[in-house]
């Protein structure tokens, strides 16, 4: 099957690769022949109010074996977000964007800019937000307390 896009792009600060990711991921590879994601650094987490358990290193090298042992035959690429979009969000060949419902208000600010450097606006591909056990959603902040694992299960 050919996928509709030649590159899309996904962000996140990935503290816990858990399952709202896998979501994230499967639908950015399964849209696209090559995927851009953007990794949240440590600064940028900070700014951002994200007390995160793992530095921007390992997060990298969590996510990296992940894709890798998940996504071997995509092509992707890793690059530090240090605000909401990088720099390469504003490059010509990038057509989509892969965002929960959460995050994506920030893509029209980016489409914005696009527009002004002559660009296409980025089409958003939304997912929903995977719930937890308990019917809220699953995040890292929520496993970081212990409320919840990756799979969303409760902790008790």
């Amino acid at each position: 099957m050919k996928s509709k896009y030649k590159t899309v792009a996904c962000g996140g600060t990935f503290d816990y690769i858990h399952n709202g990711h896998k979501v994230l991921f499967t639908k950015a590879f399964n849209s696209a022949e090559n995927i851009l994601i953007g990794v949240t650094t440590d600064i940028f987490a900070s700014k951002l109010g994200k007390n995160v358990e793992n530095n921007f290193k390992t997060r990298v090298e969590n996510l990296r074996d992940y894709l890798d042992k998940n996504f071997d035959e995509k092509d992707f690429q890793i690059v530090p977000l240090e605000k909401h979009f990088g720099f390469e969000i504003y490059a010509d060949t990038v057509e989509a964007i892969v965002a929960s419902i959460e995050t994506s208000s920030h893509v029209i600010e980016c489409n914005k800019k696009r527009i002004k450097m002559g660009f296409k606006p980025l089409q958003l591909i939304i997912i929903d937000m995977v719930i937890a056990d308990d019917g809220n959603p699953i995040s890292s902040s929520r496993i970081r307390l212990g409320e919840i694992n990756e799979k969303g299960q409760i902790q008790k």
